[in-house]
């Protein structure tokens, strides 16, 4: 095994009740890159992320980060590695301020974790890395606005900063644009290259405008099986992909601009 994937599965299978979800997938991540897994919808990219993060155990199959089994850890003790989730659907906490979702994400490095009962002084001594992490991702003039005002985009941003909070050496990041308009996604673009410096990332992403942007690798995925990988370029002139695609690529692509 070579010591330069922070991540990789070796046949990593997921089987429900007869269906097999993830048939057989060998994901290898390198230091530093940020690297895609696309396909079409039902494909298994969601559950592999599951599957890495521990919220599924696995049929069969291992995953190893930096070199060392972590097939049969729990889903805390990957986190505490540094492999850290944003996802689908946004997690931040909508009647707290956008300072304090950040806040709260910073204690969980600095072993204080989630002690809402705190004395406020105490959080306030976050409060310097909390605006440094805002400022990071463009949301330091929201830092006082109860984050269920915030727009879609920015509460995005927002779970990107709390992601960040924790200290990641790999973020898992979950159709991180899904349902942005052009502005947003653009944004959050440039808001995951920032953030991918020092930094391994892998993301589900639908768009393909934005893999093509972004990623240095790509694996497809078509029903739970790998189909294809390479950058972009070997990747979007597959035949077997455009039919996986069965033209929603060409339609995706031209979306993003």
């Amino acid at each position: 095994m070579s010591q330069e994937y922070v991540l990789e599965t070796r046949a990593l299978t997921k089987e429900f009740r007869g269906f097999t979800a993830v048939d057989s997938v060998s994901l290898q991540v390198t230091e530093g890159h940020i690297h895609a897994l696309i396909g079409p919808n039902g494909a298994g990219k969601t559950t592999v992320f599951n599957l890495l993060t521990k919220y599924l155990p696995p049929t069969r199959g291992e995953i190893f980060y930096r070199g060392k089994s972590i097939t049969m850890m729990k889903s805390n003790e990957i986190a505490r590695l540094g492999l850290v989730r944003s996802f689908q659907i946004s997690a931040v906490f909508p009647h707290m301020s956008v300072l304090e979702n950040v806040r709260v994400a910073l204690q969980r490095p600095m072993g204080n974790s989630f002690h809402f009962w705190k004395h406020e002084k105490v959080l306030n001594q976050l409060n310097d890395r909390a605006m440094a992490l805002l400022e990071s991702v463009g949301l330091e003039a929201f830092a006082d606005t109860t984050t269920v005002e915030l727009p879609y985009g920015r509460k995005r941003a927002l779970e990107l900063a709390t992601t960040l909070a924790m200290e990641p050496t790999v973020m898992l990041l979950d159709e991180p644009t899904q349902g942005m308009g052009h502005e947003d996604v653009d944004r959050v673009v440039e808001l995951i290259r920032q953030a991918a410096k020092g930094r391994t990332v892998l993301m589900v992403e639908h768009n393909l405008g934005v893999v093509s942007k972004l990623c240095d690798r790509i694996t497809v995925l078509a029903r739970g099986a790998v189909l294809a990988e390479g950058d972009y370029q070997t990747v979007s002139q597959n035949p077997k992909v455009r039919e996986a695609y069965m033209g929603s690529e060409d339609t995706e692509t031209q979306g993003a601009h």
